[in-house]
């Protein structure tokens, strides 16, 4: 008889350690305790665009999915997450191509500067 294992809740939106380390020095050049807020709009190259911004946590609104990396708050509205649910956000400091980089299982096109889709 196998023994059934609990898994931990799926995170709609994954995070590299290198993004989580980067988003977090970010915040700590803000001063104050801030969480990441990740969503689409309309817009760029591809017709969707990535958005990121801090934000404080109180102004998360009851229907945000609100995603914990060891104490570091990543929100999203859930009209967003309907595009981006699974992405996982990279960082990279490369001089050519490094930044915040998103790979999105959802988009069916990605635009060469990797900040639109659709």
């Amino acid at each position: 008889m196998t023994q059934a294992v609990a898994t931990p809740p799926q995170q709609g939106i994954l995070m590299s350690e290198t993004a989580l380390t980067q988003v977090r020095a970010l915040r700590d050049q803000q001063g104050k305790d801030l969480c990441l807020r990740v969503g689409v709009r309309g817009g760029g190259c591809s017709g969707m665009s990535y958005t990121m911004d801090f934000e404080q946590i109180a102004n998360a609104r009851p229907d945000d999915e609100v995603y914990d990396y060891d104490g570091f708050k990543v929100i999203c509205d859930p009209k967003s997450l309907l595009y981006i649910y699974g992405m996982m956000l990279d960082y990279s400091n490369a001089l050519i191509g490094g930044g915040f980089q998103f790979t999105n299982p959802n988009a069916n096109q990605t635009c060469g500067c990797g900040k639109s889709f659709s």
